[in-house]
């Protein structure tokens, strides 16, 4: 019965490396728009950093949340 258990938190935390892939590509995705949208236009800095810094802490939301539930499941 005990192994049947370690493998359960195993799997719970096979799941969550697979679920912090979309965060990881969505931060990726935010920063490359960032970068773009700045090259293109310098002017607009400091509007796109605070939509980019949003974005960032959104996506990062579901990656903490995924963990949280993955230690408690």
């Amino acid at each position: 019965m005990t192994g049947n258990i370690e493998n359960l938190g195993n799997l719970n935390m096979i799941g969550y490396g697979l679920a912090a892939i979309g965060p990881g590509i969505g931060i990726g995705l935010i920063f490359a728009a960032y970068i773009n949208g700045v090259a293109r236009q310098p002017e607009a800095r400091g509007v796109l950093q605070g939509i980019a810094i949003l974005g960032f802490a959104l996506a990062e939301a579901l990656a903490i949340i995924g963990i949280g539930l993955a230690f408690v499941l």
